[in-house]
């Protein structure tokens, strides 16, 4: 990829392969940032150009089912040709392998596949059909692999022991063929009560037998310095959700509170965007990736 001048633009949706492959070779991630309308997709290309990083987006079906694939499709491919930075549009928490091939055909240029609620046979089976699926195409696929806790949207993270376990994710791994991996260490989808506690050496033995990229999902409320010894240990991307949500209405809130009259949207959506594009530049600093653009 030829590197552009800040403001050039003109460049197009990329893929996570290479940056992920980046990442785990520099010792930082990429942040992956959930989008929910397009003052957010603004927020998150305005702060990744700002600091000059590479950013990811992604929806999940919860969010697709609200709008649809093309809507969200179109708005973050609009971002990425006016950006100067790599921008991925990432289905996050696919449910389905008819979920993944819309994405794949809307034209997502990464995409997950979240078999672990099911068995480790049948996440195996679905994961690599995914996988299959999207290869020829250029487009590189997320697994993910043991029970991230709480909930996301629809999706609950569910019960019983949820760590990922080091030499599953090996055997998953070659049986799969898949490009990216999330690991359930100890983070949770949604507001923590407390703080977390996060299984890092199981990390480092992860890393050790897994040769791809990992991913650590449930990222909202984790302390900063917990995330950055996640990245030390191997995590290449980093989700966030929850906080993006807050932050966006944080915004809204104090518009209607200051003036409950108002009745543009434009007005108090523009304070949405403002607080989210302060969140992504934060976390985008906790990641590392600031300058990495290429």
């Amino acid at each position: 990829m030829v590197p552009k001048q800040k403001g050039e633009g003109n460049m197009s949706l990329t893929t996570t392969k290479q940056l992920l492959l980046d990442a785990q070779a520099g010792g930082y991630a990429i942040g992956a940032f959930n989008v929910e309308n397009m003052e957010m997709v603004q927020a998150v290309v305005a702060a990744a150009e700002e600091l000059q990083s590479p950013v990811i987006m992604q929806t999940t079906p919860s969010t697709v089912k609200y709008a649809d694939l093309e809507y969200f499709y179109a708005n973050v491919r609009t971002a990425a040709e006016k950006a100067s930075v790599p921008v991925v549009m990432h289905l996050v928490h696919g449910s389905s392998f008819e979920l993944a091939m819309q994405a794949l055909r809307t034209g997502y240029t990464s995409i997950m596949i979240d078999g672990s609620h099911s068995s480790f046979e049948e996440n195996i089976a679905v994961s690599k059909a995914v996988a299959d699926a999207c290869h020829p195409s250029g487009v590189p696929v997320e697994a993910e692999l043991g029970k991230v806790g709480g909930k996301e949207d629809d999706l609950e993270g569910g019960d019983g022991n949820p760590y990922t376990d080091p030499q599953e994710a090996k055997a998953f791994v070659e049986a799969t063929g898949v490009d990216s991996l999330a690991v359930a260490i100890g983070t949770a989808h949604g507001v923590y009560k407390g703080t977390p506690k996060l299984d890092v050496e199981r990390l480092s033995e992860i890393c050790k037998v897994v040769s791809i990229p990992l991913v650590l999902h449930g990222t909202s409320g984790v302390p900063d310095e917990a995330v950055k010894e996640c990245i030390r240990r191997g995590i290449c991307k980093v989700n966030y959700a929850t906080d993006l949500r807050i932050a966006f209405s944080k915004g809204v809130n104090e518009v209607l509170h200051e003036n409950p009259e108002t009745i543009d949207p434009k007005k108090y959506n523009a304070r949405g965007r403002e607080e989210v594009k302060k969140y992504v530049m934060d976390k985008i600093r906790v990641c590392g990736s600031v300058g990495k653009a290429k």
